[in-house]
């Protein structure tokens, strides 16, 4: 089937699966965008493309915006679902959890360029896409709050920061085909947030810069013996 051509209608009242249509929803729509710009591109043929009617599509999605992002939608309810479990090191699982997500896009890189590409010229859609990240980051704080409630809040948001700005990092030089970004990569950096966060078993934190020794400068009159300086030397560090 050559691109421009639209895929026959699939049946509706077989009901797809809802995660598996909104995937292929977003993949018609963010192809559309990339080859024929997002302004020009109707809802029509999204839905003509898709093989799906209108109606089905309002159905499940509310505008173009929206099914520009749908697949992060699922995704965010796989992750969710994902750290739903009991976990006897929810800092790793915080991070397998970045893996997750980074091996989906890594998966369906085409995809994630053409969105990329669509997204850079979008002022709105670039908004949109903060705040989708901002909701992966919300969703590691939450889990970690509930997973270590002894530990300070602000030692979860900072390690959530982290992990999602390490990810989203690695996953934008995948997308624009640095072939060093791997999940490889993100696995040794996620490893050394844990490190120095203090929370890799048995490792301990990484340890602090020494603090800069203090520097005492003293004055004295031209002139004076040796022993006498040494004595203001010794004085003024408290000897």
């Amino acid at each position: 089937m050559s691109p421009g051509t639209a895929p026959a209608r699939r049946s509706e009242s077989t009901g797809p699966d809802p995660a598996q249509f909104r995937v292929h929803v977003v993949s018609q729509a963010i192809r559309l965008f990339s080859q024929n710009g997002y302004e020009s591109t109707t809802v029509e043929q999204i839905a003509a493309a898709a093989g799906v009617s209108r109606r089905t599509f309002f159905r499940q999605f509310r505008s173009k915006e929206d099914v520009i992002f749908a697949d992060h939608e699922s995704l965010l309810e796989q992750v969710s679902e994902y750290l739903s479990r009991d976990f006897d090191d929810p800092w790793a699982a915080s991070c397998d959890a970045a893996q997750l997500v980074f091996g989906y896009f890594r998966d369906r890189r085409d995809l994630s360029v053409w969105r990329y590409r669509v997204v850079q010229r979008v002022p709105a859609l670039r908004d949109r896409e903060l705040v989708m990240t901002y909701r992966y980051e919300r969703l590691f704080t939450d889990f970690l709050r509930q997973a270590v409630p002894g530990e300070k809040p602000i030692r979860i948001v900072s390690f959530a920061a982290a992990v999602t700005s390490a990810h989203n990092f690695l996953l934008r030089a995948m997308i624009r085909g640095d072939d060093t970004a791997t999940a490889e990569v993100l696995d040794r950096e996620l490893y050394e947030i844990r490190r120095t966060f203090g929370v890799v078993p048995g490792a301990g934190p990484t340890s602090p810069p020494e603090a800069p020794r203090a520097v005492t400068v003293v004055s004295y009159p031209a002139g004076m013996p040796p022993d006498e300086v040494a004595e203001e030397v010794r004085r003024a560090l408290g000897g």
